[in-house]
């Protein structure tokens, strides 16, 4: 009877010490800041809340200052995911933020923000036309991302006719992890806690291949530059607090005058948050 009870005694024990280890891996397993649990979106991605019914409002400061108005429209299945959709209001927007999610779809996914539909991010960039920007599940945001780490890239060629000009136009789109900031402070002197940068970035080319003399010359129109570079200042539950866009691109002039493109451009867009509800 003794050594039954000791047996019996045992096993209890060993029960316990089972069930109490298993608690402690489902609580680890289902804890959101551990990296190795499959659900984890990780906390920064509140830095976009993605909820119907969000909305922020942008102050527009450029060639011309204007107001946008973006906010959360419902959910788009596409595929085995469910986005958001993002409108602006009247479906119009000036800033490249507002412009580049517009009608766009956005989801979290360990600690990323993925972006699926077309960034129109060459809106108002006098060049030839026809470069595709469409992506599925772009990474526009990534919580553990280093400074200057590539999150996501695109990269295409394809040729055009401008003015009887046979031209080959060749674009990279990448979206690249920027500075962490406990604290932010915008150029119209807003501070925010716990901001993340991101930058996309477009790089183009263009070139045209001439018969010279019997011979074929390659023409630099656009010699390879970053034409917009985009920074976006993310803060932890509010969501882009901040944006400074650069736009900048020279081309060979006497080219430029036969085609009908300008020589160069360089202009500064901001977009300063001005109010926001989010949930």
């Amino acid at each position: 009877m003794k050594k039954i009870l000791v047996i019996l005694f045992s096993l209890s024990l060993v029960s316990c010490a089972v069930e109490g280890l298993e608690s402690t891996i489902d609580n680890n397993a289902n804890n959101p800041n551990n990296p190795n649990n499959p659900n984890n979106t990780a906390t920064f991605t509140d830095a976009l809340p993605l909820n119907i019914g969000n909305y922020w409002t942008y102050d527009v400061v450029g060639l011309t200052n204007t107001r946008d108005s973006l906010y959360i429209f419902g959910d788009e299945t596409i595929g085995a995911h469910t986005y958001k959709k993002f409108k602006n209001r009247n479906n119009i927007a000036t800033g490249f933020y507002c412009t580049s999610v517009n009608n766009n779809n956005v989801r979290k996914e360990a600690g990323k923000l993925l972006l699926t539909g077309n960034l129109s991010v060459l809106q108002g960039i006098t060049l030839p036309a026809g470069v595709d920007f469409s992506v599925t599940d772009f990474v526009i945001f990534k919580e553990s991302a280093t400074n200057g780490e590539i999150l996501s890239e695109k990269t295409g060629t394809f040729q055009q006719t401008i003015s009887n000009f046979p031209v080959t136009i060749e674009y990279r789109l990448r979206a690249i992890g920027g500075e962490n900031f406990t604290s932010f402070t915008s150029p119209n002197n807003d501070v925010y806690p716990n901001v993340k940068s991101t930058k996309i970035v477009v790089n183009l080319k263009i070139t045209s291949t001439q018969t010279i003399a019997g011979f074929p010359v390659t023409i630099n129109i656009l010699p390879q530059q970053d034409v917009v570079v985009s920074t976006q200042y993310l803060s932890r539950n509010i969501g882009i607090v901040y944006t400074k866009t650069n736009t900048n691109f020279a081309l060979d002039p006497t080219i430029a005058a036969q085609i009908g493109l300008p020589v160069s451009n360089s202009q500064i867009q901001e977009e300063f948050l001005d109010t926001y509800n989010v949930n």
